[in-house]
């Protein structure tokens, strides 16, 4: 799945969580109206193509194997599988070059949250959670090392994502203060009070006293919205600014959901029109004003007719 996220409350002192519902199955074919405005010239395959080379890359460098040997090979087997999409970090990066800042200034937060998605996959497939032996058509952490190296390599990874954003930010393209606001959007997004939340909800039956679309939120909303938001901040975008991308990047996270929702009743149906709708409308900002390069805008508006009409097929 692209964007959503079912986060696992297997929590060390240390760790952060973002997680994934298995993707096993073939998204419903909904007509939605509404055509890509600011987007039909712009080849969103070629480059997500491109950012995912490089992104690919970074990660490989940034997990290499050494003692002990084998948490890294299985930190490595979840964070490398073929088939990631890698949503997370190109979503991030275009944000940050909507507002003028260089795609090297939000690479380490890029990788860093493709970690911390992937270390939450490993968690949301454990047992004790959804306990599912595949994931992305090929058999899930646990199924490969066991369930004590599988939960290892999850809670090694956490921290090693703050990590490489310390680390490997270059700080004459982003001043520390920004550094801290990103790895707290991180941590807010995927804590108590966010994607844990909702998947704690999820696994109590929810809703319960909360609105039918609290888990939605919660757990596919918040990955493609921090995305966003992270990217926004690492470009130097205003307050205003960035509250329009986290309307913006729920609304793509939540839709994505939506349309691969594999009961495909006429509720789906019309939820993902809305959800569509709202995140054209929140980059009308961004659209209506002159300071923002059109070229720059199209890749936010492609990702969400791709989350609502799937048109191309990803270059894995």
């Amino acid at each position: 799945m692209l964007f959503s996220a079912s986060a696992t409350p297997l929590v060390p002192s240390l760790c952060f969580l973002a997680a994934e519902k298995p993707v096993n199955r073939r998204p419903m074919m909904m007509r939605l109206s509404g055509g890509a405005i600011g987007s039909s010239n712009f080849d969103l395959r070629t480059y997500w193509g491109t950012l995912m080379s490089e992104i690919n890359q970074k990660l490989d460098e940034a997990i290499p194997v050494k003692y002990p040997a084998g948490i890294y090979e299985a930190m490595r087997y979840s964070v490398l599988a073929q088939g990631a999409k890698r949503a997370p970090p190109v979503m991030c990066v275009a944000a940050c070059e909507l507002f003028g800042g260089d795609r090297l200034a939000a690479f380490p937060t890029a990788c860093a949250l493709e970690m911390v998605h992937a270390a939450s996959l490993i968690h949301d497939d454990l047992p004790c959670m959804d306990d599912d032996p595949v994931r992305r058509g090929k058999p899930s952490n646990h199924t490969v090392y066991g369930y004590d190296i599988a939960l290892l390599a999850g809670d090694a990874l956490f921290p090693l994502a703050f990590q490489q954003i310390v680390s490997h930010t270059p700080p004459d393209l982003v001043p520390r203060a920004t550094i801290l606001r990103v790895i707290a959007e991180i941590a807010r997004t995927v804590g108590s009070t966010g994607m844990t939340a909702g998947q704690f909800v999820d696994l109590e039956g929810g809703p319960g006293p909360f609105p039918p679309s609290f888990v939605q939120e919660k757990k596919f909303g918040a990955m493609a919205e921090c995305s966003a938001v992270c990217g926004g901040l690492l470009g130097g975008a205003t307050d205003h600014e960035l509250e329009t991308l986290r309307r913006y990047g729920r609304a793509v996270g939540m839709l994505y959901q939506v349309v691969d929702d594999e009961k495909k009743s006429d509720g789906a149906i019309q939820m993902a029109q809305e959800l569509k709708d709202k995140a054209k409308k929140e980059l009308q900002l961004f659209d209506d004003d002159d300071k923002y390069s059109g070229q720059l805008v199209a890749p936010l508006h492609t990702f969400v007719d791709y989350a609502a009409h799937r048109h191309f097929i990803l270059p894995f």
